[in-house]
């Protein structure tokens, strides 16, 4: 493979050179399909018998670890595709979750309804996470302000911790991800920032272009995570264990609780929608389309043609764009002036701002040392004696 000269498109899906690592083999396929079709046969590719198989241990599990509570396992509930999808799942496999939904001040009207037809129809109680909207407003504007590309690193991490503190609340060791395969493995690193659980790099631009000080939020730091995994607070993936197909799933969701589809993958949220509709293609020149409906495409879902198709229009109506861009200022409290002045400020990588390591402090190993020792010389011990004799 060699890097491109001058713009160029994968003759096998639609990731283009708007990708600064994108590259080309001799037959004109790219690096980032070619590495799908490699980390797919890992899972959603793996025999459908095995994969079920698979996904059976880890709902035993969930059951086994949730066993005499009120749940079993927490899902997070955005009113997308995905987590509502596997919340069906969780239904249809007996699980008992709590349905936990982070309200950062973004919801769409139709995502709402989703949710309450999903929460409706399935009978799970459902938890809502508010955040403290002025904090999450200025952190938002600060990444703004800093430059860097990914301004759902705010969502992504507080989502994150705002799961573990309602795992911990309620007494749930199981999260459940709708992180998967099928639907968004194909997605470049320099269109995102791939550490989305930096805390030193939030720190860090927040100390720089924040307006406060920087309160009590449900962060999840290197240590915080190590600290939960300690205690047994686990994420459990089985979503790419079982089948997906998209129209599929969508059609299932439509006619059980009367689900509304989105124009684009992740448009539940006003934010979301703009960032990735409006924002990323103007200052950065990416559109996300190409990454989800390459996926698409390599698990044999739609063709290319179909996904050149839908590249040819705008992923939304362009009033809609400029209505989201002055509704985006205004919730910042920002002059549309200021906004298009910061939009033609040149970008800077997240890794300007200093970035976390991705070992835990020592004093997180001592303590982890510590419980294996206690572990290994009272619990196991105990649990041994206690065994009736044959």
């Amino acid at each position: 493979m060699s890097k491109i000269i001058g713009y160029q498109q994968c003759k096998r899906c639609v990731m283009d050179s708007t990708s600064k690592d994108f590259i080309l083999d001799e037959v004109g396929n790219c690096n980032f399909c070619t590495h799908f079709l490699s980390y797919a046969k890992k899972n959603i590719f793996l025999e459908r018998s095995e994969r079920y198989k698979l996904a059976a241990l880890d709902i035993e599990e969930i059951k086994r670890r949730g066993k005499g509570k009120k749940y079993d396992c927490i899902i997070g509930v955005s009113g997308g595709i995905d987590s509502s999808y596997i919340t069906l799942l969780a239904k249809d496999y007996g699980l008992r979750p709590i349905l936990v939904h982070f309200d950062n001040g973004w919801n769409d009207e139709l995502a709402v309804m989703n949710i309450d037809n999903l929460v409706k129809h399935t009978g799970y109680d459902l938890y809502t996470y508010v955040i403290d909207w002025e904090g999450f407003r200025d952190m938002q504007l600060a990444y703004f302000k800093a430059g860097v590309i990914d301004l759902e690193v705010p969502t992504d991490m507080f989502i994150a911790g705002a799961l573990y503190e309602v795992a911990e609340k309620f007494g749930v060791k199981s999260i459940i991800s709708g992180n998967n395969v099928w639907t968004e493995a194909i997605l470049p690193k320099d269109w995102r920032y791939p550490n989305k659980l930096d805390y030193k790099n939030m720190a860090s631009i927040y100390e720089k272009f924040g307006r406060g000080k920087l309160k009590k939020i449900p962060h999840v730091s290197i240590n915080r995570r190590f600290l939960f995994e300690m205690q047994g607070y686990k994420w459990v993936i089985f979503f790419d264990k079982l089948d997906y197909n998209d129209k599929e799933v969508k059609a299932r969701l439509v006619k059980e609780f009367g689900y509304r589809v989105y124009p684009c993958k992740h448009f539940e949220s006003v934010f979301t929608r703009f960032y990735q509709g409006y924002y990323l293609r103007k200052k950065y020149n990416i559109d996300k389309r190409k990454a989800h409906l390459s996926n698409l495409i390599m698990t044999n879902q739609i063709t290319r043609e179909e996904a050149v198709q839908e590249l040819s229009h705008e992923p939304y109506e362009l009033i809609k764009q400029m209505e989201d861009k002055e509704y985006v200022a205004k919730k910042w409290g920002i002059s549309l002036e200021e906004f298009d002045r910061i939009m033609t400020q040149k970008p800077i990588e997240h890794s300007y701002y200093g970035e976390e390591h991705e070992k835990p402090s020592w004093y997180i190993y001592m303590f982890r040392y510590i419980k294996l020792v206690y572990l290994y010389k009272f619990a196991y011990p105990l649990k041994i004696k206690e065994r009736p004799k044959p």
